[in-house]
């Protein structure tokens, strides 16, 4: 822990001020525990909360004893502001996974500790550029990078920490990816603030602890201005081909520039960042095309787009639905949703929640405090919640859970609903799934009820039969004017290559071979055939059990750097998975899926393919994918010389 040790060494009291005693106020109280004992090895002090904190959703809830906060306070309070009580040395792991399981309210293993020390800043994992026994790589080698969203950027700032020449192509004219096309009325994001980001990069400076789009939006282009990752993007501009050729083990790269013309680029690895939520998915309804007012998808929203008094049809009823219309619902004269397949909600009071200035003060000056609550949303949104999404082969239950956990969350969804319906049984009818929470994408309810129970709303379960020049009419007759349609029908997932020609070995064409919608890869990366392809955020490797797809971007650059590192060291000049890993792990994956929620016979979401196949979803937690993206297996590779 380099970097906090450093901190020790030269540890800089706080003033004794009123900005200090408003973040010990307003500040998460477990994560000031987390922080204090961090720094000063209290360990009596950390016992003494253990039988108050209990885990994330619980009911009855944590209910920590005034005069223990208090007590607390006061002692990092004088700790921060003298110095006196601060450890001399860094905690053990024994005592980072003590803090770990006391602050959550339950056992987190010792497994977590590395994980923990490199995505929330504590220790990165690896920083290639401070080891002083690794090769530098050979002059000439150059890594192309498609796209500049998340993983891109990840993929950017870390090849050029390892000191590999590269180039980032970017369809768009600014960063960000996903946040800089989704503009629609309330896009916002399911997963934290606070570990939604780069584990180098923990902001302390979110407005939310869910952040709107534009706030991811300014986060991305706030890291590409510190880490100046622009230099290196070569913007409006789209990969169209990748052709790999044997005999110079390159790629020769089609690319299309703004003004229609192409140009050539010879590569030697490529990394495709292009993630899978860019392909927008148009539905397939009979007279779309004749509707005489704007059409527009969720994905392209025009910024001109005025909805006031207007009648508005939105196709679908999934996340990007349910933003979309608490959003504009207030603002229109009508709206009629037009539901497909019924989506469990459930609340996060956090969701629409304001950081207070003192939670961000705290986030800022507090030495550990906001690498300790990074922890915390993990643990309450990534993996704390993995037992959701594994079968219990006891179960005894009905068909609508896995587990005793799971049912216990499918109550308290069903609970919230009946609740916020209590006088719309019409509603609750209507929006009841009939299949386990956790099967399908979730809806985090940030105004999605409230706009289904306004007077100016109607929610359409019969079906679309067909879309008129002047509206929509259901399958049992009755007709929608409108005025404007919106398709929140979410992205073409499954043909994970879109239009992009990608031919390796012997004209083979990866298109062709993953078909429309059955990839199958190698960790979600590599397929054999295709040297030097790394194909990110791939099949398999999307934490759809919860949060962490920054951590999978993340884990996933971390291992294609130490396999171009391989060919590196071994003055090779291509890396290829063996055929033998790739099946092995296919069937590791194949044999693990009957375990999992998305098999359940009810579980039918874009994690499957028409056959049945979860292609998507990484069936382990995400320690798990952090832990097998170390390094390249021996004996799974070769390398080409």
């Amino acid at each position: 822990m380099a970097a906090i040790l450093e901190e020790r060494t030269n540890f800089t009291t706080l003033a004794n001020d009123p900005e200090l005693a408003r973040a010990l106020d307003e500040a998460n109280v477990p994560t000031l525990l987390a922080a204090y004992v961090h720094l000063s090895h209290d360990v009596d002090m950390l016992e003494r909360f253990a039988p108050h904190i209990r885990p994330a959703f619980s009911y009855p809830p944590t209910e920590i004893p005034d005069d223990l906060a208090d007590a607390l306070r006061l002692k990092l309070r004088h700790l921060l502001t003298t110095g006196e009580g601060l450890a001399s040395n860094e905690p053990s792991d024994e005592l980072v996974q003590r803090i770990m399981s006391v602050t959550v309210g339950e056992s987190v293993d010792t497994e977590f500790v590395e994980l923990v020390n490199d995505q929330c800043g504590f220790r990165p994992w690896i920083d290639r550029s401070k080891l002083a026994d690794r090769l530098a790589p050979k002059a000439g080698f150059k890594v192309l990078v498609i796209g500049a969203g998340m993983t891109g950027m990840a993929a950017a700032t870390k090849l050029r920490e390892a000191g590999y020449d590269f180039v980032v192509i970017e369809k768009n004219p600014e960063v960000g990816g996903t946040w800089y096309e989704n503009r629609y009325p309330g896009v916002g994001v399911d997963t934290p603030s606070h570990f939604y980001s780069f584990s180098w990069e923990i902001w302390p400076d979110w407005q939310h602890y869910h952040p709107h789009g534009a706030d991811m939006q300014r986060y991305m282009t706030g890291v590409a201005d510190k880490y100046d990752l622009r230099r290196d993007i070569r913007f409006n501009t789209t990969v169209e081909k990748l052709v790999w050729a044997e005999k110079s083990c390159t790629w020769n790269v089609t690319v299309r520039n703004a003004d229609g013309t192409s140009d050539n680029l010879v590569v030697n690895a490529v990394i495709n960042g292009h993630g899978p939520v860019n392909r927008l998915k148009m539905p397939d309804i009979a007279g779309l095309s004749d509707f005489a007012g704007p059409v527009v998808h969720t994905a392209a929203y025009p910024a001109d787009l005025d909805l006031k008094g207007k009648r508005v049809a939105v196709i679908g009823t999934g996340a990007s639905s349910a933003q979309l219309c608490g959003a504009i619902a207030p603002e229109v004269a009508e709206l009629t949703v037009y539901q497909r397949t019924k989506h469990w909600v459930l609340y996060n009071p956090e969701i629409a929640h304001e950081v207070s200035e003192g939670m961000k003060w705290a986030l800022a000056n507090i030495p550990t405090f906001k690498e300790w609550f990074r922890f915390r949303v993990y643990w309450a949104a990534a993996d704390g919640l993995f037992s959701n999404v594994l079968k219990d082969p006891e179960w005894e239950g009905n068909m609508l859970a896995v587990s005793e956990g799971n049912e216990m969350t499918r109550q308290y969804a069903l609970g919230y609903m009946q609740q916020r319906f209590a006088d719309r049984p019409d509603l609750i009818e209507k929006l009841t799934p009939d299949f386990p929470i956790f099967s399908k994408r979730i809806i985090l309810d940030n105004g999605w009820f409230d706009a289904l129970a306004r007077p100016n709303v109607h929610l359409e379960t019969q079906g679309i039969a067909r879309i008129l020049p002047n509206g929509i009419e259901a399958k049992d007759g009755s007709v929608f004017e409108c005025d404007v349609i919106i398709c929140a029908t979410g992205f073409n997932v499954a043909q994970m290559v879109g239009n992009l020609v990608i031919k390796g070995e012997g004209g083979r064409e990866l298109g062709e071979e993953w078909g429309a919608e059955d990839p199958r890869s190698y960790l979600g990366m590599c397929v054999p055939g295709y040297p030097n392809y790394f194909h990110t955020v791939g099949p398999n490797s999307a934490p759809n059990h919860a949060a962490g797809q920054n951590l999978i971007s993340e884990a996933q650059v971390n291992w294609i750097i130490e396999a171009l590192d391989r060919i590196n060291e071994a003055g090779a000049r291509a890396f290829e998975v063996e055929k033998n890993a790739f099946d092995a792990w296919n069937r590791k994956v194949d044999e693990r899926m009957p375990q999992m929620i998305w098999t359940h016979p009810r579980a039918n979401s874009y994690y499957n393919n028409s056959k049945g196949r979860v292609f998507l979803s990484w069936p382990w937690r995400l320690v798990d994918f952090f832990n097998a993206t170390r390094r390249p297996e021996p004996g799974s590779y070769r390398l080409i010389p």
